[in-house]
């Protein structure tokens, strides 16, 4: 191979593993493709690793400078930066949905931005540590997220792919948040840093295998993908389009080894010789026992050996992907990694979901159809999770930074697209101390209907990036100085009587023919207020919009009595008097002859209408008749009854009285109760009273009661 060809820069992955450490050194040329240039496999020689996490940082540093010597041997060139992967072994998961009111107010102004998405993600990733910590707190271990996936989006509670220029009064998300204890993470770097090499992006080894095992076409459909280890076995679960699950169990690969171990009496490293071998066409297997004596076997022997233990690994991960995967088995079920090579292996999970053989499947050198091998390898399960390391590369560029929050040195996980509002989550700022808040909003009920007034927004919480004025999504770097000053809340809601909008000021009456002027009555809580009264929370107010004839006379400094008059009928006191009502009386020494006086001109006034009312009924019992003689001579002519046919009947004016006033109805050829609306101003619009009373000539009629000319009509408001 001519190293001279080969192009900066290049991608250093490294999989360290339990029981070896695989580095993988390769770059993509498009984006179609990854070209692998030099790779090398080192065991380690004690058990320097258990369960995918480091023990002894120092000799895990020893295997890694062994490693990283030999790449550069083959690319005559230095190795500086290295990728590397996090077991699932102490991974935790927490999936939580979260949801933001935008509002109603202003709902065409809601158009959903970047940042607007970014917070919602935010606070899902923050109640996600939370739990982490309330679960945790016993332990007393501080973790760290290392990565989120936004599950689903929705908008007004339908579900969404992207909220970005919707508008919509609520948004939501189901955000999937993976954490790691922070131990992992220094192990990790304190190991990479001894060897010499520092760490240019960190990633799960779940998610390392998934972007080389599950293509993001496949990710539609419900798939799990099992990652078997030496010590672990990590899983992910792929539905529509995205990873909805993360799990491991802490069984794998050495579990089987160990088995061998006891069977035929050898060291780790044989049982481990003898456990390929078993996955192999060999015919007989040779081995040394401890007592350096040279034994044989076959691969089914070996496989009928540690038949007992592979069941029980493939019943837990079964168990657990039926856990992760809602209770219900998965469609498809991808095997990578050296653990699940025993030819068992596969059968017996398919077995334990109750899946067909073809759909549990061991991927090796069919998903690693797009890289390309400079060096003589064979493709091979084992190299899904290295290959996939190197990958992640091209999509994060994550490793560990430091600012400083308020004078904290905080450790962050940088995916990347670090802010403001990541590095004061990791202090613990509250969340609602970054974005302003309303004052209390003021509720009370008016005529018995709830009424809600929003207080006022706050201030934005003030925050400096290195003395420089920033925003809570401000991009930030390493060993940025960030000063962050907590938001406000705003004024609490404030809303006086005199406010309302069904409140006017005054009403006018009219007393003795002179306007006056009254102010408009309001209850709290039964009380009468003024228009300054501050409304509090939970009252209880009612709007009056009348008075009673006695609360009218006080207002004026007259005391009540006989001889009051209202829309010129007689009233007592508890009288409801509306807006623009009159108000007639005298109260001069004469007043209760005037009194007894104007009650008899109304009964003599009634009696002359009772009296019109009749003659009118007898008029129309005369045309009643003469109408039927005319129906009987026209049957017999053959003519229509009335005025020539097709001869429109005249329009005519007619002069009634209403209320004891004058009025004229015109442009019609019959007239109904309802036509005087147009000529006389009465309203019926407003309640004034419990019902309108209707009487035409005496009598109690309706709005599509007709009247005739000389009828007198009656119009008002009882109680």
């Amino acid at each position: 191979m001519d190293t001279n060809k080969i192009p900066d820069p290049l991608v250093f992955g490294l999989d360290i593993g339990t029981r070896s450490i695989v580095g993988t050194v390769g770059y993509k040329p498009n984006a179609d493709n990854f070209i692998v240039v030099a790779q090398s496999v080192r065991c380690h020689e004690t058990r320097a690793m258990m369960d995918g996490q480091i023990h002894d940082i120092s000799k895990v540093a020893e295997t890694i400078s062994e490693v990283r010597r030999e790449l550069e041997r083959q690319l005559e060139r230095k190795l500086t930066r290295v990728c590397v992967a996090a077991a699932g072994r102490v991974l935790k998961t927490v999936t939580v949905r979260v949801e933001e009111n935008l509002g109603d107010d202003n709902f065409q102004e809601n158009i959903i931005n970047a940042e607007t998405i970014h917070a919602l993600e935010m606070i899902g990733v923050e109640k996600a540590y939370e739990i982490i910590r309330r679960e945790t707190r016993i332990e007393n271990i501080d973790f760290y997220c290392v990565g989120y996936t936004v599950v689903h989006y929705y908008l007004n509670g339908n579900m969404i792919t992207n909220l970005e220029g919707h508008r919509g009064s609520q948004i939501a998300a189901e955000v999937l948040a993976t954490f790691l204890p922070q131990e992992v993470i220094d192990g990790l770097y304190a190991a990479t840093e001894k060897a010499g090499l520092e760490v240019d992006n960190l990633t799960l080894e779940p998610i390392a295998a998934i972007n080389v095992a599950i293509p993001e076409k496949f990710r539609l459909l419900n798939i799990a993908l099992v990652d078997v280890g030496a010590g672990t076995s990590d899983i992910c679960i792929t539905k529509d389009g995205t990873v909805v699950a993360y799990g491991m169990i802490p069984a794998a690969g050495d579990a089987v080894t160990d088995v061998i171990v006891q069977k035929h009496l050898v060291d780790f490293a044989t049982a481990e010789e003898i456990k390929i071998g078993a996955s192999t066409k060999k015919k007989q297997i040779f081995y040394k026992d401890i007592m350096g004596i040279t034994e044989k076997t076959t691969p089914s022997q070996v496989i009928a050996e540690t038949k007992e233990k592979v069941n029980e690994i493939t019943k837990m991960i079964a168990e657990k992907i039926l856990e992760l995967n809602g209770g219900k088995s998965v469609s498809a079920v991808f095997i990578v990694g050296g653990g699940g090579k025993l030819p068992t292996f596969a059968r017996s999970l398919a077995d334990r979901l109750k899946l067909p053989v073809e759909r549990v499947a061991l991927r090796g050198e069919e998903v690693l159809g797009a890289i390309t091998f400079l060096t003589d390898i064979k493709k091979d399960p084992m190299l899904v999770t290295p290959i996939g390391i190197c990958l992640n590369y091209y999509e994060k560029n994550n490793n560990f930074i430091f600012v400083q929050v308020n004078s904290e040195r905080v450790k962050l996980y940088d995916n990347s697209r670090l802010t403001i509002i990541d590095a004061a989550l990791a202090i613990g700022f509250p969340n609602d101390g970054l974005f302003p808040k309303r004052g209390r909003a003021l509720e009370f009920f008016l005529n018995g209907k709830k009424r809600m007034v929003r207080g006022e927004e706050g201030e934005a919480a003030s925050i400096l990036l290195n003395g420089r004025q920033a925003g809570i999504n401000t991009p930030i770097e390493a060993n940025d100085v960030i000063e962050i000053s907590a938001s406000t809340s705003g004024r609490a809601a404030v809303l006086s009587v005199g406010d309302l909008a069904e409140y006017k000021k005054t009403m006018e009456f009219t007393v003795n023919g002179k306007p006056i002027i009254c102010p408009k009555f309001v209850r709290a809580n039964g009380e009468l207020v003024s228009e300054y009264y501050d409304i509090k929370n939970g009252d209880q107010l009612e709007v009056q919009d009348y008075y009673t004839l006695r609360q009218l006379l006080d207002f004026m400094d007259v005391m009540y009595r006989e001889g009051v008059f209202v829309n010129h009928v007689p009233a007592g006191e508890d009288v409801r008097v509306y807006d623009k009502f009159s108000v007639d009386y005298d109260f001069s020494d004469n007043a209760p002859d005037s009194f007894s006086a104007k009650l008899q001109e109304i009964q003599q006034l009634q009696e002359n209408q009772q009296n019109q009312q009749n003659q009118q009924n007898q008029n129309q019992e005369q045309e009643k008749e003469k109408v039927s003689i005319e129906e009987e001579k026209a049957q017999e002519d053959g003519r229509a009854v009335g005025s020539t046919a097709g001869e429109p009947q005249p329009v005519a004016d007619i002069r009634i009285t209403v209320n004891s006033t004058p009025v004229v109805l015109r442009g019609k050829r019959e007239f109904h109760v309802v036509d005087i609306l147009d000529f006389y101003d009465f309203d019926v619009k407003t309640a004034h009273g419990s019902r309108v009373v209707i009487k035409v000539n005496g009598s109690v009629s309706n709005f599509t009661t007709g009247v005739s000319r000389g009828d007198f009509v009656e119009l008002y408001w009882e109680e």
